[in-house]
Parts: structure tokens; C-alpha cells; sequence
């Protein structure tokens, strides 16, 4: 391998069978309009069998840079956890059996904590459903729900109809809902830990805005133009005006996010270190993740945890003797690290990395280049003294600024890519 290559991942940016509504297309994108004219180029199928997930359903970053580094189809946990459902063979998981086993004897609240939706990109509803069913039929008698409303990979204000149904699954399951917070807060991954603390007072403290009526609470907010991703978080009360359930020492916590990235800093606050700063402390609970979400986390109780790919891209370079950087700002840091490299953490022989961190602006049409120019400014000098052999190298403006819905600015952070590429 004498000639170096740069794999340019520019996240979010695809064919638009509707040129009308697509910032790519509208955008002034002159040098990668002339890639298409001069080279060969093909289109790739980035969704459900043609990337391991179930058919129709739509890809996202973590199943392509997994996909794109092992240069093979990964069957996703997605497929999986969808077949134990189905089959109803989640009781059966050793992992749960475990946990339940411990909170009937020992008489704890068994708390639920994800993402509520059928986006199927974190997690789907029916994952949800199935884990109460699982416990009811176990005899749980405690069980609660901290549910992330989304907004962001389904319709915005499409939370309200997945908490109707949530509930009408609890009624049957002899659960409660006990809390609501909107992703923005609880899935945080850019180590804004003050809206994790947001999310871990409600759970934990009982600290929120109170209510009685849950589904009145978010009516009110679509009201105030507050939609599901940004939902503050609300905490159910009994006629006491008491919350139903805070996360207290000895209780059983199962985090049924299946995608790992966005699971992390919620359970690095609940389960592995004090922040003293945010007045955050790691609790002493049973805690479960329905798959891995870090290697280096101590004491999780993993149900679907899995060996990592072999002979990645990544691998094969380090096996014969070729340097390599992977290259991002922080939204994106784990695809081209731990995804790429088929879930591993830790770097491969010869491999460097390169973090820049994305700004600090509360949504990203704020900002549109993000940190696209200094992604290019750190790169450029390790390109130049000629020692690498391989770059795998991240651009997140289409895909964080796309998924702001604003079109304006995601023109510009298309053209912000262009310049630097």
C-alpha cells in the first residue's frame, strides 16, 4: 500500500429524490460537484438488510461507520433484540432473569430508563413493552419508566401518542410512568453535563416541574412551541404532590437503549464517577444496558453484549505495520473510533487520534461549520510530513445541522464542508 488514502466520511449527505427540499442540492458545493463530473462515482444503500437491520428500516452513524469499517454487513442488535421480542424469549435472558431475580427478593423498584419512540435509531418502544411484560410475567410488583421523549428521529411532537400508549402497556403491566424528559437533556453526548443533570435530578431527586397529568403537561408545552426533543423534565407526582419513584441506592436500573453513544454520560453519572461540580454521585444500583454502552464502565450488567468485530479495516492496517488517523469533532469521536474499529476502544498499533470539540452552542444552526475548518487545520500538517498511510476523517455538519430542520443553515453547512474539502 504505497499510495495514502483518506476516507472522507461527510455524515448526513446522500441523494435526494427531491432536489426541492435538499440542502445538498441547494447549496453552492462547486469542488464536490466537480468530484462527480471528473471520477467514477456509485451511490450506496445505507438502510435496513443492506446494512444488518431490519428490512425498512432507516441506517444512521453508528450502523455505517460500523458497516464501512469492517467493509462487510454487520447484523445490528437492532435485528436481534427485535427477534427475542417477537419470540418473546427476552425473559429468558440470563442478564434479566438475574436482575429481576434480585429486585423480587430483595423487594426493589425496578426503573426503566430510554428513549420512547419507534425511530428504532436508540431504541423502539416495543423494546420497552417487552421488558415490562418481561417483569410482570417475573412478579415485579415496582416498576417505573423514565422515558426520554425524541422529536428528532420521528415527527417532533409525536411524543404525546407514545406516552397514550406507554401508558395503556403499563395499565396492563402493573407499572407507573414516573418520569419525562426530552432527549436534548438525558442523551446528551457532547459533555454538556448540565443538561445531564437535568435529567438525573428529575430521576434521582425528584427535581422537575410537578404534575399530575402527564399528557396535559406536554399539550401545554407543544403550546409554548417546546417540542419532544427539548422537553424539561417532568416529574409525576401522587396527590401528595410527591414523586412517584426517585433512583435511590440498592434499586434495579435497565437502560434499554440499544445504540451505545448516547446512553454513555447518563450512566457514567448514575454509575461510575461523583461530579461534584453539577452536585451529581454515582448511586449503588443494580444496573443493567441492554447492550455495552463503554468497555471501560465497571459494574453494568450487559444482556446483549457481543465479541468485536475481527479484521476490521482499521485491524488489518495495524496488522501490517500502516499508520492511520482517525479524525472528528465530539458529536462524532465515536463513530470514527469505537464504530469504525467494530467495537473497540482501544486504539489499534500506529493508530492516532484527533478530537476537536464541537461548539458549545445550544442547537447547531447556531453554527453551521461546527468545527468543520479546524478538523481541516489539524489535518493538514499530518498530512504534509507523508508518514500516514491511512485517514478516516469525519465532517458532522450535514447530519447535526440537517437534523435541526433548519434549511438556511444547513446550506451553509454544506458549503462550509465543501470549502473544506
Amino acid at each position: 500500500m504505497n499510495k495514502k488514502v483518506i476516507l472522507m466520511i461527510l455524515d448526513g449527505w446522500g441523494h435526494s429524490p427531491n432536489p426541492e427540499v435538499s440542502a445538498i442540492d441547494n447549496a453552492e458545493t462547486p469542488f464536490i460537484d466537480s468530484l462527480y463530473e471528473k471520477y467514477p462515482n456509485a451511490e450506496l444503500r445505507t438502510d435496513g438488510l443492506h446494512v444488518g437491520l431490519p428490512e425498512g428500516q432507516m441506517g444512521n452513524s453508528e450502523v455505517g461507520h460500523m458497516n464501512l469499517g469492517a467493509g462487510r454487513i454487520v447484523y445490528q442488535d437492532l435485528a436481534k433484540i427485535n427477534l427475542a421480542v417477537k419470540q418473546n424469549t427476552l425473559a429468558e435472558e440470563s442478564v434479566l432473569v438475574d436482575a429481576f431475580h434480585y429486585a423480587k427478593e430483595n423487594n426493589k423498584d425496578v426503573h426503566f430508563l430510554g428513549l420512547l419512540s419507534d425511530g428504532g435509531v436508540h431504541s423502539h418502544i416495543d423494546h420497552l413493552k417487552g421488558l415490562l411484560s418481561a417483569a410482570n410475567d417475573f412478579g415485579i410488583k415496582n416498576t417505573f419508566v423514565h422515558a426520554f421523549t425524541d422529536g428528532r428521529d420521528v415527527d417532533p411532537k409525536s411524543g404525546y401518542g407514545f406516552v397514550i400508549s406507554l401508558k395503556e402497556h403499563l395499565a396492563k403491566t402493573n407499572g407507573k410512568l414516573a418520569t419525562v424528559t426530552g432527549r436534548y437533556y438525558a442523551m446528551d453526548r457532547d459533555q454538556r453535563w448540565e443538561r445531564i443533570k437535568l435529567a438525573y435530578d428529575a430521576m434521582v431527586n425528584g427535581i422537575g416541574t410537578h404534575t399530575k397529568h402527564i399528557e396535559k403537561s406536554i399539550e401545554e408545552s407543544y403550546e409554548e412551541d417546546v417540542t419532544d426533543e427539548f422537553l424539561k423534565p417532568m416529574v409525576i407526582v401522587d396527590k401528595d404532590d410527591k414523586p412517584l419513584t426517585q433512583i435511590k441506592d440498592g434499586d434495579v436500573v435497565i437502560f434499554f437503549n440499544f445504540r451505545t453513544d448516547r446512553g454513555r454520560q447518563l450512566t457514567d453519572a448514575l454509575t461510575q464517577r461523583d461530579f461534584h461540580e453539577q452536585n451529581m454521585h454515582k448511586q449503588d444500583l443494580y444496573y443493567v444496558t441492554l447492550t455495552n454502552y463503554d468497555e471501560s464502565f465497571s459494574g453494568i450488567n450487559v444482556v446483549f453484549n457481543k465479541d468485536n468485530l475481527v479484521d476490521t479495516l482499521g485491524e488489518v492496517l495495524a496488522k501490517n505495520g500502516k499508520k492511520q488517523i482517525r479524525i472528528a469533532e465530539t458529536e462524532k469521536y465515536p463513530h470514527v473510533t469505537f464504530f469504525f474499529s467494530g467495537g473497540q476502544e482501544t486504539p489499534f498499533a500506529g493508530e492516532t487520534r484527533i478530537l476537536r470539540n464541537s461548539p458549545k452552542v445550544a442547537t447547531y444552526d447556531l453554527k453551521p461549520e461546527m468545527s468543520a475548518y479546524e478538523l481541516r487545520d489539524a489535518l493538514i500538517p499530518e498530512l504534509e510530513k507523508g508518514e500516514t498511510n491511512f485517514v478516516c476523517l469525519n465532517f458532522a455538519n450535514g447530519d447535526m445541522v440537517g437534523h435541526t430542520g433548519v434549511m438556511e443553515a444547513a446550506i451553509k453547512a454544506c458549503e462550509a464542508v465543501d470549502q473544506c474539502v
